[in-house]
């Protein structure tokens, strides 16, 4: 059995938006480890809405620190940069590629040199780009084709790290099953199925099956 502490960094994919059930993946992935594996899980879940990749490297260390102390086992895992690749109403998306990618490697090069860290890639939105509108006068509006780009940086700067990065958006984006759960909700955030699938694939994912003795 393995007993451990993992904090989940990211944004509205990670605290799970769209999920009726209010839990998210990391909650269905702790869970799985926890009921069905006999291990000893303590989930920090850590998303927060709307939070580019700029935002989360401003508190990630805060808020990790005092749940990860020295004396336990702790573990990292990084999901992020679907809101980097929103547009902001019609002016531009909000963090640029380059700009992202800098700030992801910032951030995995000092969590990966505190704690053993794993990144998971972002989630592909809906096919025909969606348009959400979180508050008066605010119109984020999604495109698949940045969110690839986007991802295959993320994926080139995990490997020049040496930090594992489990690709969703290349799983799930030929997934007629995720286009469902992409449809049947605002065509960013997955619903419960959709959570849960995306637990599934972590759960099997050399690099977080690497942490757990089974």
């Amino acid at each position: 059995m393995t007993t451990t502490r993992i904090c989940f960094v990211g944004d509205s994919v990670t605290v799970g938006t769209g999920d009726a059930a209010c839990r998210g993946w990391p909650s269905y992935l702790s869970a799985e480890e926890t009921i069905r594996r006999g291990h000893d899980i303590s989930c920090y879940n850590l998303g927060i809405r709307a939070e580019t990749s700029l935002d989360i490297a401003k508190r990630w260390r805060a808020e990790t620190a005092p749940r990860l102390p020295d004396h336990v086992s702790g573990r990292l895992v990084f999901m992020f940069g679907l809101n980097d690749c929103a547009d902001f109403n019609g002016t531009g998306v909000r963090v640029p590629q380059d700009g992202s990618v800098a700030a992801a490697a910032t951030m995995l090069a000092e969590a990966a040199s505190w704690k053993p860290t794993i990144w998971v890639g972002m989630t592909p939105v809906r096919r025909i780009p969606p348009s959400i509108q979180p508050g008066p006068g605010v119109h984020y509006t999604f495109d698949r084709t940045r969110t690839a780009a986007l991802n295959q940086a993320y994926k080139r700067m995990a490997g020049e790290l040496g930090v594992p990065y489990i690709d969703l958006h290349e799983v799930l984006a030929e997934d007629p099953g995720w286009d469902a759960c992409m449809e049947s909700g605002d065509g960013v955030h997955p619903d419960e199925a959709g959570h849960q699938r995306v637990a599934r694939i972590v759960a099997d994912a050399p690099a977080w099956r690497a942490w757990f003795k089974d």
